[in-house]
């Protein structure tokens, strides 16, 4: 598997229906080796049993799943439910997984291939702080980590991964971090596609289980937003973005208003963000991974 990249994902699948597809994309996509999945907050064994159907789907029950954190560090809304599960509540699952099992996994994983192993988070930081706080060496020992979260190119907006568990954002960006690719809600909003045209596109699996879960995003939304697919997308295709490298900061407020934002400061640093994006060759290489 020497050409191809080890990756573990971390994700609160199961809310908005961003994550599922970023998921399966992990599962078609040739270069990927996915070490495994752990799920954040709240019904987190509901979380994993989704990242069970959509790996069966694909044929892939081989894939570790293992749940995490329910709640927040220290205040933050957290995000309690997960109506995805209701649309396929009927296949086969398991809801037996064991509590916190994640940060011990991860912990495991990444330690035994320092240096292979890239991090992908695309749902709150509650596990990646946790993992951070127990083990500080962790982020030096992966490849990378790369995270859907934040906004940094658009002053005073605030993105919901962010905002979800504040502190937990707040402690993973604090982290000695050599090498986070961060690519925020001002740039993935740019890559939207209408029901319509996804219908039509949504064949074959394990996309044709996700299109089931999204029927439920369907009845109150006309499109989906790739946020979580496009980090997916950037650990194989960086071009993708236009990067800027810098520092990122995540200061704790008291101010609700405040709360969840983050702060990139271009310059020397081991962060990067992204900048922009090339919606077109993003979905290309999106759809291309389930036409093999």
């Amino acid at each position: 598997m020497a050409d191809k990249t080890a990756v573990l994902l971390d994700t609160d699948i199961g809310s908005d229906i961003d994550d599922a597809l970023a998921l399966a994309y992990l599962l078609k996509q040739p270069r990927c080796e996915l070490l495994g999945v752990t799920t954040v907050t709240g019904d987190v064994q509901k979380r994993a049993a989704l990242a069970e159907i959509v790996c069966q789907a694909a044929g892939r029950i081989e894939v570790p799943i293992h749940c995490g954190r329910r709640d927040t560090l220290a205040g933050g809304p957290g995000q309690p439910n997960v109506p995805q599960y209701e649309t396929v509540k009927e296949r086969p699952h398991r809801l037996d997984r064991a509590e916190n099992s994640a940060f011990d996994f991860l912990r495991q994983t990444i330690r035994s291939r320092p240096g292979e192993v890239v991090l992908l988070s695309i749902g709150p930081f509650g596990n990646l702080a946790t993992l951070f706080a127990v083990d500080p060496e962790i982020p030096r020992l992966t490849k990378g980590i790369v995270s859907m979260a934040g906004v940094f190119f658009a002053p005073g907006r605030r993105e919901w991964n962010a905002l979800c568990d504040p502190v937990a954002t707040s402690i993973a960006y604090a982290a000695n971090r050599p090498n986070h690719l961060s690519v925020g809600l001002d740039v993935t909003e740019r890559c939207r596609m209408h029901a319509t045209e996804l219908r039509s596109r949504f064949f074959g699996e394990p996309l044709a289980t996700v299109a089931k879960m999204a029927e439920s995003w369907f009845k109150s939304r006309s499109d989906i937003t790739f946020h979580d697919p496009l980090a997916a997308a950037l650990i194989f295709h960086p071009g993708l973005c236009e990067v800027k490298k810098g520092h990122v900061e995540a200061p704790i407020s008291s101010d609700p208003n405040q709360s969840g934002t983050t702060h990139f400061v271009e310059g020397e640093g081991g962060d990067r963000v992204g900048a922009s994006v090339s919606p077109n060759a993003f979905f290309e290489d999106y759809f291309s991974v389930f036409e093999s």
